[in-house]
């Protein structure tokens, strides 16, 4: 979980409420053209889902959660011919994630197209209830440092819903990785310490693995070989001293473990697109 904890810092996930209504029916709400993840919570009523033509009901405590990018409609009107419209006053509550463009993680396709979680899925996790209680109140009422109060609880939810993810039979590769005993001690070990000159033998002696065997279980549960999640690891951190310090870029390139600001500039231009003072000034 520490390492999920860092790879959320490095994404610098944002959450917001941006609709929170009751709505009468009949009603459509298209969603397209999106650069960021959102989420819906059925908080009274039901309606129809439409994500790429596969069609969900929605009922009363589900929650739909929606990738990056991906168009849906929500609409009391039936999608579908054999399917009846539905004329229930709905109470709809709409919240977005936004993600950093430059991140390059794994965690980023840890959820599918689209995931519901359905009302009885939350008995499991009654404070989460409470706390869509809580958002939607602060949301509603726009009191005194409701808007930071509001963001904040968005982002705890998106890190629950990772949570609730692990336990489902379709959780992603990394998903698995983190649960991994060797390979999450395998991450945690370059989490801890991305400047320190890996080798395959030497994280594999660390966890009682061979070299070959740690090779490919490693690629195979976390989508690409231990040497290219070290290079975006070291770029992830080099962008937050870059954003967050008055390091010189020297300084930066040691302590993600280039031995000259020339590598390190080389590295990071083809990494990200352009060198870290460019970076630093953007």
């Amino acid at each position: 979980m520490e390492v999920m904890s860092d790879i959320l810092r490095a994404i610098r996930v944002a959450g917001s409420v941006y609709f929170c209504s009751q709505v009468e029916a009949p009603w459509t709400k298209t969603f397209q053209d999106l650069d960021y993840a959102s989420f819906h919570m059925i908080r009274r009523g039901a309606c129809w889902a439409n994500v790429d033509g596969q069609i969900e009901k929605l009922e009363a405590g589900d929650l739909i959660f929606l990738g990056p990018g991906q168009n849906h409609v929500l609409s009391s009107l039936s999608p579908e011919k054999r399917k009846p419209d539905l004329d229930d006053t709905i109470l709809l509550l709409c919240c977005s994630f936004s993600f950093s463009r430059t991140a390059t993680t794994p965690l980023m396709d840890v959820f599918p197209r689209m995931t519901i979680v359905r009302d009885k899925d939350f008995l499991d996790h009654p404070w989460l209830r409470s706390t869509f209680d809580q958002l939607s109140s602060e949301y509603m009422s726009q009191g005194p440092g409701s808007e930071l109060i509001v963001n904040k609880l968005t982002e705890i939810i998106l890190v629950e819903l990772i949570r609730i993810n692990f336990g489902r039979k379709q959780s992603s590769s990394f998903l698995d990785a983190l649960n991994d005993k060797r390979i999450s001690r395998a991450l945690q070990l370059l989490h801890d310490n991305p400047e320190q000159s890996w080798t395959l033998a030497a994280v594999a002696s660390q966890i009682g693995m061979s070299r070959a065997a740690f090779a490919s279980r490693f690629s195979s549960l976390v989508g690409q070989p231990m040497f290219g999640y070290l290079t975006n690891l070291r770029m992830q951190k080099a962008q937050e001293l870059l954003r967050e310090s008055l390091l010189p870029v020297y300084e930066i390139a040691e302590q993600v473990g280039y031995d000259s600001e020339r590598a390190f500039t080389l590295a990071f231009k083809k990494h990200i697109g352009i060198t870290p003072r460019q970076f630093r000034t953007q």
